[in-house]
């Protein structure tokens, strides 16, 4: 189980840090919440089927609510609100260093709810993930908020993007504490039908409507519905289940600097000294955080 955990570690970080470049390359084709509500909805379609195939059992009729309300806040509420602060000034330099303050919500948050123990060395670790993934974006976090004239008030903007991390690390606790006795196929359905309920919310309130089919487009929905909403959050909905939700959560240090490297080799995007010492420091982090092993205990 302890070499189980290690590779669904790793090709979790793998899948997860994609996300941050499949946002830029659906910018110029699609409205945020219109692309997330067809990504939630054909991952639930997807593996609806596949759970069905596979005759995988359903959790019963009363712990629906559960699953759609935990899938609402790990990506729907999570990834909409994300988008929208984004579209509305917020640098994504700045939303991606917020985003990595979910692991020592989760890490402070588990401790209190569920007695588990971090050491020392864990909260180093975390602390460490946090300076590294700094060091990796301070060239972008430039500018902060740029809204227009008679825009939406900067405040509201930075509010919503900290509502987005305590979405996000609230789906994350309620996974591991409500739902974990629940057959993992059938739950990502109904988990992404959730999301898809608060995308279309989202949609309508926002009214987005623009979708330009280029083959970029569809590519990043076919990636984001089997590889992003359907492997990736299967994972580490795997990983808070069977392991240390502040270590499970930890691996996500390694996404915004794994998404730098994306940029540079598909985007030429630049890669200074400085983001390349936040590597090393954010690959320590991660280590000292993940010392112990997510596999079961």
């Amino acid at each position: 189980m302890k070499n189980t955990g290690t590779v669904v570690a790793v090709v979790f970080v793998a899948l997860w840090s994609t996300g941050f470049i499949v946002a830029r390359a659906i910018k110029p084709y699609a409205d945020p919440n219109l692309f997330l509500f067809a990504r939630f909805a054909g991952t639930a379609a997807v593996f609806g089927m596949a759970a069905l195939a596979l005759r995988a059992p359903w959790p019963p009729r009363a712990a629906w609510p559960r699953h759609l309300i935990a899938g609402a806040l790990l990506q729907g509420v999570y990834l909409g609100a994300s988008y929208w602060a984004v579209a509305e000034g917020l640098n994504a330099g700045v939303m991606a260093l917020l985003g990595a303050l979910q692991p020592l919500l989760t890490a402070a948050l588990a401790v209190r709810l569920f007695n588990e123990r971090l050491p020392v060395r864990g909260w180093i670790g975390l602390a460490l993930g946090l300076a590294g993934v700094a060091l990796v974006l301070a060239p972008k976090l430039g500018g902060g908020v740029a809204v227009a004239p008679g825009a939406v008030p900067e405040w509201f903007v930075v509010t919503v993007s900290v509502l987005a991390i305590g979405s996000i690390t609230a789906g994350s606790l309620y996974q591991k504490g409500k739902l974990a006795q629940s057959d993992l196929r059938s739950a990502l359905v109904l988990q992404n039908l959730g999301a898809a309920i608060v995308a279309a919310i989202l949609m309508a309130l926002l009214r987005e409507s623009r979708w330009i089919g280029a083959p970029e487009l569809w590519l990043s929905l076919v990636w984001c519905v089997v590889f992003l909403s359907g492997g990736a959050v299967m994972m580490l909905m795997w990983m808070l289940r069977h392991g240390n939700a502040a270590r499970a959560t930890s691996l996500m240090f390694l996404a915004p600097p794994l998404a730098a490297l994306q940029g540079y080799l598909l985007f030429g995007e630049t890669l200074v000294g400085v983001q390349i010492a936040g590597f090393a420091v954010t690959l320590v982090g991660v280590v000292l955080a993940q010392r112990q092993s997510l596999a079961v205990r």
